[in-house]
């Protein structure tokens, strides 16, 4: 046992089993990320996420936290993933949604067709506002933790999690709701991340 950087550090320096448990403690997080957003490849980005963190270990500063750090990692991860997806084409993840790139998770939640419109809504967001949503409700970082693993200032991260949140309420309310209404699905939002685990 021991703090999520000193099991690292303990890694970095070749013990194997403080690199299995750091895996472990942080493997159910990392994989939602990327089930969330891509159909296949999944298990394969996840071990780069891990490894990633080994090999750019100089890049980790002990100011921020070990999470917050595993999750830049996946975002670069993803992102060179879709760009790849795409041929290397340049991509705004500002403005480009993941149906946009032709990317969309296999049907993970269809068994609960509130929590499945919750998900297709959050896709048809930009890849951005996606994240910003997924990791401010779903994995609990703060303002400053999110702006850290999106490499953007504050102000930035508040706006597009404010427009993400109206984007998704705008797609919901689009959605054929029949008795379930947008506002109510808003309400779920923190609690679906469960139905992808």
């Amino acid at each position: 046992m021991g703090t999520d950087e000193v099991l690292l550090e303990r890694w970095v320096a070749g013990e194997t089993r403080a690199g299995e448990e750091l895996v472990e403690r942080h493997f159910q997080a990392i994989w939602r990320f990327f089930r969330s957003k891509v159909r296949d490849d999944v298990d394969d980005l996840v071990q780069q996420v891990f490894l990633g963190c080994v090999e750019s270990r100089e890049r980790f500063r002990a100011a921020s936290s070990f999470r917050t750090y595993l999750f830049g990692v996946a975002r670069h991860k993803l992102y060179r993933y879709l760009r790849e997806q795409r041929k290397n084409a340049q991509i705004d993840f500002g403005v480009t949604s993941l149906p946009g790139l032709g990317t969309s998770p296999t049907g993970a939640v269809e068994r609960d067709d509130r929590r499945r419109l919750i998900l297709e809504a959050l896709q048809r967001l930009p890849v951005s506002q996606q994240l910003v949503i997924e990791l401010t409700y779903w994995e609990g970082l703060s303002g400053p933790e999110v702006a850290e693993v999106m490499a953007a200032p504050i102000d930035t991260v508040y706006t597009w999690l404010r427009r993400g949140k109206a984007n998704l309420r705008s797609h919901l309310q689009a959605a054929k709701l029949g008795d379930m209404d947008a506002a109510a699905l808003m309400r779920e939002l923190h609690t679906c991340q469960s139905s992808i685990a």
